[in-house]
């Protein structure tokens, strides 16, 4: 729970994209920066963190094809997690859909589990075939999707099959049942391409974490998709998140469309008892 002491004042505030690290990822800090993360969380007054662990991070499989080995490790590691702080943390089960059936079997134990939505790395091109069966079975089970993005593809990169804005309409509109968060708006590439690319899809959900404060992108967020379609989110690192909040005041939204970047949209997108420390102040 915040308090009026937190940075950013007491009203709920959820970090839609987050993640957490674990002992075989092969860093020995791990505990530390995941402990790091909390702590600043606390400070800035995050009332949940909606986090994902993906794989082994590249140490024994590619992090962004991550083997099902590391798949299932990654999803369990992150399961007790959030069982353990379940006061603030809430999680994705991740998946990778080039393993078809594996894919479909961790979403369903992780939903089991308690996860509140799937997380899908650049394994495969969004509007690939392959997520069809991903996303259908999320849209059944009532869970957002949030896919990892670069904001303008104009090339291959390595280790990677990146996807944009335009690939992720494509998907969006064969699942129009399904929520798409849109990773990182500020983050890897030009965000101003993805704004016309995604303005008229409304199930994709841009959210605003990622390293980049550019001045007038928030207020370019704002004027394509207005307040209702973005989500307060920090990715892996929390400063900016922090940023883009003091930002956000100094634009001069109103208390409702605050509401609804801070915490709202998130509400409305997860399960409906994903969140209870913000359930008085939803129905109030």
């Amino acid at each position: 729970m915040t308090h009026a002491s937190s940075l950013c004042g007491p009203a709920p505030l959820i970090d839609a994209h987050a993640h957490f690290y674990h002992a075989l990822a092969g860093r020995s800090d791990w505990a530390r920066v995941n402990g790091a993360r909390l702590r600043a969380g606390d400070r800035i007054g995050v009332t949940y963190h909606v986090a994902s662990i993906l794989g082994s991070y590249g140490h024994t499989s590619p992090t962004y094809f991550p083997s099902p080995a590391d798949v299932t490790a990654g999803n369990d590691i992150m399961a007790a997690f959030a069982a353990e702080e379940q006061r603030r943390v809430r999680w994705y089960v991740a998946v990778n859909p080039n393993h078809t059936a594996h894919a479909l079997a961790e979403i369903r134990r992780g939903a089991g589990q308690g996860a509140i939505g799937v997380k899908l790395l650049a394994s495969r091109r969004a509007d690939d075939p392959l997520l069809d069966p991903v996303c259908a079975l999320a849209g059944a089970l009532g869970l957002p999707v949030l896919h990892h993005i670069w904001q303008h593809r104009t090339r291959e990169w390595p280790n990677q099959e990146i996807s944009d804005g335009c690939d992720l309409a494509r998907l969006a509109v064969r699942h129009p049942g399904v929520a798409f968060i849109l990773a990182h708006l500020g983050g890897g590439g030009d965000w101003a391409h993805t704004l016309p690319a995604v303005r008229d899809s409304p199930n994709i959900y841009p959210d605003l974490s990622g390293s980049g404060v550019d001045r007038g992108m928030l207020d370019a967020a704002l004027d394509a998709l207005g307040a209702q379609r973005l989500l307060w989110a920090c990715d892996l690192t929390m400063e900016t998140g922090l940023a883009k909040l003091r930002a956000l005041d100094v634009i001069g939204l109103d208390e409702n469309d605050m509401a609804d970047i801070r915490w709202r949209n998130a509400a409305r997108l997860f399960p409906d008892d994903a969140f209870p420390a913000c359930e008085a102040v939803r129905v109030s």
